[in-house]
């Protein structure tokens, strides 16, 4: 099944176009500043147009970032292209890192050896509308990334909503200095480089965790299963997986429980609307969905069932009991048991689950299974 979600061609379209959009604002911004900045001897606008400077940077990797990302699967990349808008996240953070530290350098240097700055009232009232233009810019962006799921474009309307105050840190400053001739320049250009150290750092860690592999969002993982759910054969779904290969690119695999009077070809079948329905629905494509066997024809397995729930429920850290088969003919039974990461050595539970099975029931010999809470 295609891995590729409807609409991601329009996706892309819609952050190459927000960004350019933020480009062309940013470039203004830097050149308005850097004449204020460099005709008032201001440390402080000009580290603001150097922050600009590396917002339009930023926002041109976002459009590479975004255009490699949106490559087709390859042989060497069968899943697609998409973890690439990670790595721009994090070649933005580190020049927004880079930008911040530089700026603190500097702005330390003035502190140490300060210049008086020179305002004109034409320079207060081209800062203000900087600020201004940073807020709409800095909400629009971050509402588009939110609608399209990008992270980049997140970081970049965030970083820009930041922007605004810095720059609003800068305009009180030169204020304060026009109206009484008291200088704050290097002090707010250092506290401008401690703001865009510490936006950095947050971008560069969101990115990392991306990159890494985190649990999914608790409502989207209900929501599949509820899908799962929605065929009538299906009595459970367990052991749900599920894998970003980039913004809105999950695959997906599941445990489903079945009565043990289905047939191969209704299995069958059921699966294959089974993976449908959710890649309609979620957006997920599901490329494995085991199948769990539910006794329906025995009392006897219903009787063994119970005493080996109760007896495993009485072990710490069990946060789940499913896959429960019993087969009166061999004397076997399989029972799967997800733990919380909270318990350390889950070898351990599964030797003593195992031990106190064999005791309780001698006559039957059990496979228990140990998972982990992959998702909600």
């Amino acid at each position: 099944m295609s891995t590729v979600i409807p609409g991601q061609k329009e996706r892309s379209q819609t952050i190459v176009r927000t960004s350019i959009i933020g480009i062309i604002t940013n470039v203004a911004l830097v050149a308005v500043k850097a004449i204020v900045g460099l005709a008032a001897h201001s440390i402080a606008v000009v580290l603001d147009a150097v922050n600009n400077l590396s917002d339009a940077l930023s926002s041109v990797i976002t459009i590479v970032g975004t255009k490699l990302a949106s490559r087709k699967p390859d042989k060497d990349h069968p899943m697609g292209h998409g973890r690439i808008e990670y790595l721009s996240t994090m070649i933005v953070a580190a020049i927004i890192l880079y930008a911040g530290i530089t700026s603190g350098v500097e702005s330390v240097k003035k502190i140490i050896h300060p210049e008086t700055p020179d305002y004109s009232l034409l320079s207060l009232i081209l800062i203000a509308v900087a600020v201004v233009a940073k807020v709409v810019l800095g909400t629009y962006v971050k509402k588009v990334g939110k609608k399209v799921n990008s992270g980049s474009l997140e970081a970049s309307g965030q970083d820009a909503l930041m922007d605004a105050i810095v720059s609003t840190s800068v305009l009180v400053s030169a204020i304060v200095f026009f109206l009484f001739k008291i200088s704050m320049e290097a002090w707010v250009g250092l506290l401008i480089a401690v703001m865009i150290i510490k936006a950095g750092i947050e971008m560069m860690m969101e990115a990392v965790d991306e990159l890494i592999g985190h649990r999914a969002d608790s409502e989207f993982s209900q929501n599949i299963r509820k899908v799962i759910l929605e065929e009538e054969e299906v009595q459970g779904v367990y052991d749900l997986i599920l894998n970003s290969y980039g913004p809105d690119k999950w695959i997906g695999s599941a445990h489903v429980s079945v009565p043990d009077t289905m047939t191969a070809d209704r299995i069958d079948a059921m699966t294959r609307r089974i993976a449908g329905n959710v890649f309609m629905k979620t957006g997920v494509a599901m490329t494995g969905i085991g199948v769990y066997a539910i006794n329906t024809r025995s009392q006897e397995a219903s009787r063994v069932q119970k005493k080996v729930y109760d007896i495993i429920n009485d072990h710490e850290g069990v946060l789940q009991i499913h896959g429960f088969y019993l087969d009166e003919t061999k004397k076997t039974g399989n029972v799967d048991i997800v733990l919380d990461f909270a318990v350390s050595d889950g070898a351990a539970v599964q030797e003593h689950i195992s031990a106190d099975l064999k005791e309780a029931l001698p006559e039957y010999c059990f496979s228990v299974v140990i998972d982990r809470d992959y998702a909600d």
